[in-house]
């Protein structure tokens, strides 16, 4: 079953336009098979995957004979794995001003699963000749859209509303329905294949298969490395620090990496959308954080795996980190700027939102929100025109002065 994405829309909007169209993001986040439903609609179409040696030696070593079979006689052309591809992003700008230059009108799309190697291979030399699309593993809306399509519209409501800074409200009897996929989301994550998977069983077994097939594996071969257990150790440190600030000394004594090295590895481990690293929010370097990040992972169900913890959200320790990522990625994948607040002093809030106008918003993530935070006061001191809001999994407070969202309501 194919799940309709988000990026499909945008992507549509550019058929017309000269421009190339990248389409990034880690592997088995749905890439291609996006791609290919997007091209199911087309005519006179081209795809080729440089998976294909004989293919990809072509397009390196014999540019205008890769031009004249897989381009020249397309309205369409879609490029796969374009990682793969030495010297690519200088072909294909060849390709791109040879077709602008001989009046042919040739749609080019390529996709692939590094950052590191899609920008170093091809933007660098294609600037103002491409648009780039991260393509994520599934948003909470995108899996809830698989699921249950009728609970979509209560969800789009309820984020319309947490734009709007309104108090969201949904009723006990719907929100329980919703909370029972969220859940599920955030336990096991949403890779396509992963919520598509029959039971708990399978879906583990998915996300093992795209650990140790894919993301260990593409991390090894771009890095270098003969073993990785190193390396395995690492990311297991930076999964057990989600949510918090990263201690490098930490990390370096548990990887046995020297610092610069390990540096260079949580780069790359951000490149190959392992996980990614949130900046603080400050004005005032003498009072508050100004360089640690903290850690989040690109998708929670490849954390989950990575600890060895899919117990369920009642019985976990773990729950608050878990919470937190899940609204990290939901701003990541909706492109909203935003950061993290930390005081030296150690006050903290989970989330500053910058909002159009220059206004913030700071969010402060619960499990259960029983009573407001003492933080906020701190920042009201610091920053008296912040807005302030709560997002909860359950409300016990009883507190109408404080703008609450349900979890689900994060976009």
């Amino acid at each position: 079953m194919y799940i309709k994405r988000k990026i499909e829309d945008k992507i549509f909007k550019y058929l017309k336009t000269p421009e190339i169209i990248a389409v990034i993001g880690p592997r088995q986040a749905g890439k291609s098979t996006t791609i290919n439903e997007i091209f199911s609609h087309l005519e006179n179409k081209s795809i080729v995957n440089f998976n294909d040696k004989k293919i990809l030696n072509l397009f390196v070593n014999d540019i205008e004979s890769f031009r004249e079979i897989y381009v020249n006689k397309f309205s369409y052309v879609f490029i796969d794995e374009f990682q793969y591809a030495k010297n690519g992003g200088k072909n294909l700008k060849y390709i791109f001003d040879k077709n602008k230059e001989e009046n042919l009108k040739v749609k080019i799309f390529i996709s692939g699963s590094s950052a590191v190697d899609i920008s170093v291979q091809a933007i660098k030399y294609l600037v103002g000749r491409i648009f780039v699309f991260n393509l994520f593993a599934l948003d909470f809306e995108e899996f809830l859209s698989y699921r249950d399509a009728n609970l979509l519209s209560l969800v789009k409501k309820s984020r319309a509303d947490f734009a709007q800074l309104k108090r969201v409200d949904i009723g006990s009897d719907a929100e329980e329905i919703v909370l029972k996929y969220f859940y599920e989301y955030i336990i096991y994550g949403g890779y396509p294949r992963v919520c598509l998977a029959e039971g708990i069983e399978e879906k583990k077994e998915v996300l093992k298969n795209i650990y140790n097939t894919y993301f260990l594996r593409e991390v090894r071969d771009i890095l270098g490395l003969i073993e990785d257990f190193k390396l395995e150790k690492l990311i297991k440190g930076l999964a057990l620090q989600v949510g918090n600030l990263i201690s490098y000394d930490e990390l370096g004594v548990l990887s046995e990496y020297s610092f610069p090295t390990l540096k260079k590895y949580l780069n790359f481990l951000e490149k190959t959308y392992i996980c990614s690293y949130l900046r603080p929010f400050f004005k005032n370097k003498r009072l508050e954080i100004v360089k640690n990040p903290k850690v989040y992972f690109f998708d929670s169900g490849l954390r989950n795996y990575i600890v060895d913890d899919f117990r369920p959200v009642d019985s976990r320790g773990d729950i608050g980190a878990v919470l937190e990522n899940y609204v990290f990625m939901e701003f990541t994948k909706s492109e909203t700027r935003f950061n993290y607040w930390r005081t030296k002093q150690g006050q903290e809030l989970d989330f500053i939102i910058h909002r159009e106008g220059g206004q913030e918003l700071a969010v402060e993530i619960k499990n259960n929100y029983k009573e407001t935070p003492k933080a906020f006061g701190n920042i009201k001191k610091l920053y008296p025109d912040m807005n302030l809001a709560i997002a909860s999994v359950y409300d016990n407070s009883k507190n109408q002065n404080n703008l609450r969202y349900p979890l689900f309501a994060i976009s």
